[in-house]
């Protein structure tokens, strides 16, 4: 048969009458204690029994409170995530700009779920298949232009994702093989792995003062415009293989772990080798 189950107030009820009861009869017996001090300290003690009880009360609730605005925040993110990820394909491109911030407001209210998973999430808008109005031949040029300013966001949102390089913040991975990307700026931050094999980015790239912690393979990836690699940390294997530039690269006061790889490499003439 199963026992009823007693409640926490009625256990410290008993408790506390229990502590009160046994003070009173040990003071009692004490004929140096008159009654009314043995009743004063006896109820003291019962009472220090209740107010424990009502601090750990009011901690259980607290901490109950807390777990439940929890869960609705881990709710409301995750319909905020699955909601923009399903936008990024919209045809209007004010649509996709605005789930491209909302990813972003996503990663920047719960970071350590979430930053990773949204750069993976606009490195995979980025690898999308786009002609360039620039260097490509387009069928409809003002689209392709709408398109160019929603991947720009996007670029923007990746680097404001990123910690500073030397804050001590995370090192995020980037997967951006085969992306077309343009004016692609990274300066000043911090980034774990970066792959960018096969990319293409048109009116340069930016890492003045970035710091990579992880390999960085630029292998058969092509350039159009300045390249800047002035003060950058390579921190592990570096390649550049294959890798093609347009126009002036400029590697000052760069640092590098590990011998890089310039296998093949197309570079301007000219072009000062670390």
């Amino acid at each position: 048969m199963r026992r009823p189950r007693v409640s926490p107030l009625a256990t410290a009820f008993l408790v506390s009458a229990a502590i009160f009861a046994g003070v009173l009869v040990w003071l009692l017996a004490d004929r140096a204690t008159s009654r009314g001090d043995a009743l004063k300290t006896a109820g003291l003690a019962g009472g220090a029994v209740a107010a424990l009880y009502g601090l750990w009360l009011n901690d259980r609730r607290r901490r109950v409170e807390e777990d439940r605005h929890e869960l609705e925040r881990t709710r409301i993110s995750d319909e905020r995530f699955a909601k923009a990820v399903e936008l990024l394909g919209h045809d209007a491109d004010q649509v996709r700009v605005g789930a491209i911030h909302a990813l972003g407001g996503v990663a920047r209210s719960r970071p350590e779920t979430y930053t990773q998973t949204v750069l993976d999430v606009l490195c995979a808008y980025l690898r999308r298949p786009f002609a360039h109005p620039e260097i490509d031949k387009v069928d409809d040029p003002a689209a392709a232009s709408r398109e160019l300013q929603a991947r720009r966001t996007a670029q923007r949102v990746i680097r404001s994702l990123l910690p500073d390089a030397g804050s001590g913040g995370p090192a995020y991975a980037l997967d951006l093989s085969g992306a077309r990307l343009d004016r692609f700026n990274l300066s000043g931050k911090e980034v774990g792995l970066l792959g960018a094999q096969r990319a293409m980015i048109v009116n340069g790239v930016s890492f003045t003062d970035t710091s990579f912690s992880g390999s960085v393979f630029f292998t058969g990836a092509s350039v159009h415009g300045p390249v800047d690699f002035v003060r950058t940390k390579f921190g592990a294997g570096t390649g550049f293989r294959d890798f093609t530039a347009h126009d002036e690269v400029s590697f000052r006061e760069v640092s590098f772990a590990l011998p890089p790889d310039f296998g093949q490499a197309s570079l301007p003439e000219g072009t000062e080798l670390p």
